[in-house]
């Protein structure tokens, strides 16, 4: 068991702490503005310091995404004025050359749609309105998925996609078109039906025969191997179809998140918190954390929670809570104010050697995410 952070008693109970996490949040987001100003920000690693990404990073959405909950939630000013210009800015590089893809709902639910949301912005309803264009046209209808990333990969989908979805089903009823729907649901299916295994764990990319639709086989691509269980694509799948079955009402979706909770839940280490893959090797002592997979999961976790009455409701959102007390006492940056991020021991893509053990901030995001929820957040992006 990690050390608990010097900023925090050792509390029994997430919610003995939440109003003090939501203040000491508070005074670490307002540094962050300050630190981080106009960077896109994608990885923190050992110097504290968040790196500068290309605006068509598909992880550019998650920073102005803490900006807009914190507005909401407090009313104050300027979260919303750092947060305001984001989803220009991506529709300005749209019309460049760029890497926009699968990930357009990351960038765009978070700046764009939340905008509108929260302050009636028509450019921003406009914005994602054009995202979700943008998403649905990567339908494949052959094999009824949401085709992943560009070049050469045409047949490629992934379980990330699940994530992503929202954003169809938002442009489905502020344009009263129901395509855009149908299409999130074809994919939806496709999760359930050949993403999400039998025990829940997940696939993460599985690729198919662009022209027939055939599956052709299952690729490791971020966890351990083909057949491994990769903690964030867990988290994206259990999280996105608790989404899907908010827009739906399916208990289909409902019961495949239910399924792939349970095995996240089951493979989760004494502190609750995920190793980066739960079938990385034949004992997880010594493998890294994956910090984001964690905060995503929680944040999905709450999801399901709301939706279930009693007992099997609480079993959920208990599990988030001792996931983000844990998170709260033993990950955080409390007491490094130099750090520019919130979360501490990430893991980006293992495989590839690249980021891990990092700081990164769509694992920052969640966590935002999460703790407002369990303070009565009521916006729905994601």
């Amino acid at each position: 068991m990690k050390k608990t952070n010097a900023a925090w008693p050792a509390a029994l109970n997430l919610r003995d702490i939440l109003p003090e996490v939501w203040e000491t949040l508070q005074v670490k987001v307002d540094r962050m503005i300050s630190q981080i100003g106009s960077k896109s920000p994608h990885v923190a690693k050992e110097d504290g310091l968040y790196d500068d990404m290309r605006i068509d990073w598909w992880t550019s959405g998650f920073w102005p995404g803490i900006l807009w909950i914190l507005h909401d939630m407090t009313g104050k000013e300027h979260y919303k004025d750092a947060a305001w210009s984001w989803d220009e800015k991506l529709e300005q590089a749209s019309v460049r050359q760029n890497n926009f893809h699968h990930d357009v709902g990351f960038q765009y639910l978070p700046t764009a749609v939340i905008k509108h949301k929260l302050t009636g912005d028509a450019e921003g309803l406009r914005r994602g309105l054009q995202a979700a264009n943008f998403l649905a046209g990567r339908f494949n209808l052959a094999g009824q998925f949401l085709r992943a990333w560009n070049q050469d990969k045409i047949g490629w989908s992934i379980v990330d996609s699940t994530m992503n979805l929202s954003i169809l089903f938002w442009a489905s009823e502020m344009s009263e078109d129901p395509r855009f729907a149908q299409i999130a649901k074809a994919h939806a299916d496709t999760v359930v039906d050949k993403f999400v295994r039998a025990d829940g764990s997940v696939n993460h990319i599985l690729s198919f025969d662009p022209a027939t639709g055939e599956l052709i086989e299952s690729l490791g691509g971020q966890g351990a191997g083909p057949q491994s269980a990769w903690s964030r694509g867990a988290a994206w799948a259990l999280h996105g179809l608790a989404n899907v079955y908010r827009y739906t009402g399916d208990e289909r979706y409902l019961r495949a998140a239910q399924r792939v909770a349970h095995y996240f839940l089951a493979c989760l280490p004494e502190d609750s918190v995920a190793a980066w893959d739960f079938r990385a090797a034949d004992s997880l002592d010594g493998e890294p954390r994956d910090t984001s997979a964690a905060s995503c999961a929680a944040s999905g976790l709450i999801e399901l929670a709301s939706f279930l009455p009693g007992a099997e409701g609480n079993l959920y959102r208990q599990s988030a809570e001792r996931i983000l007390l844990s998170l709260t006492q033993h990950y955080g940056t409390w007491d490094r104010p130099e750090h520019e991020a919130i979360l501490l021991e990430g893991t980006g893509n293992k495989p590839a050697g690249q980021n891990v053990n990092v700081s990164l901030i769509y694992g920052d995001y969640y966590y935002v995410e999460a703790i407002a929820k369990l303070l009565g957040w009521e916006q729905r992006i994601f």
